[in-house]
């Protein structure tokens, strides 16, 4: 999968950000099957940028091409379908149901990617097998991020989006993180794209830009 930034602005954003953007109000390419890294402080757009790849936001100037087609020209049949088969996302805000346990909350993906591990195996890699049957609510918030790779991981994808999803976890169970998504990403010839407040060493990444 494709994405091509061009000329994007999203609205509002201060001129002041736009203006020293590696990203806004200019031309970028995210190649098929890279591995991309968005860093900047908090505020400066990093979950505007991947809420817009994935369809949720169109309050935006410019233009957004998912394998040269415009954004804005798909229907809402047409980007379900972008986000069941091709597209998969960590929330910043993880969107878990925290009165379902972490095992039920996995089960909830309509559709299982062949390629990913089992939610066991997953589970063991991330330290997070004796956890599957608590509440989420009454998990750590760096226990549910984990659990919300997982569920991304699940999915099928071309591109995984992932919105800051190590800012709770140490630097041992970022490691572990990254290990699991890279082998699965890489098990899936898919891209992704990260973005996070600073650098992510445990990740190698093919192109890094600044909001």
């Amino acid at each position: 999968m494709l994405i091509e930034l061009d000329q994007i602005i999203p609205s509002p954003l201060p001129d002041k950000i736009i203006d020293s953007s590696e990203i806004w109000n200019l031309n970028l390419l995210i190649q098929a099957q890279s591995k991309t890294l968005i860093s900047a402080q908090s505020g400066l757009g990093k979950s505007t940028l991947l809420h817009l790849i994935y369809g949720l936001r169109h309050d935006y100037s410019g233009q957004l091409l998912i394998d040269g087609k415009p954004a804005r020209d798909l229907s809402f049949i047409q980007w379900e379908e972008l986000r069941r088969e091709s597209l998969s996302l960590v929330f910043q805000d993880l969107r878990l149901f925290p009165h379902l346990s972490a095992q039920d909350n996995l089960n909830l993906i309509p559709q299982s990617n062949p390629s990913s591990p089992s939610v066991m195996e997953m589970a063991d890699r991330l330290g997070m097998e004796s956890h599957l049957h608590q509440p989420v609510s009454t998990l750590s918030h760096g226990q549910r991020q984990r659990i919300a790779i997982m569920r991304a991981l699940r999915k099928p994808f071309q591109i995984l989006l992932l919105d800051e999803p190590f800012s709770h976890l140490d630097e041992i169970n970022q490691t572990l993180a990254c290990e699991l998504i890279r082998d699965v990403v890489e098990k899936q010839q898919a891209g992704l794209i990260l973005s996070s407040l600073g650098s992510v060493p445990a990740l190698p990444f093919d192109d890094q830009y600044s909001l």
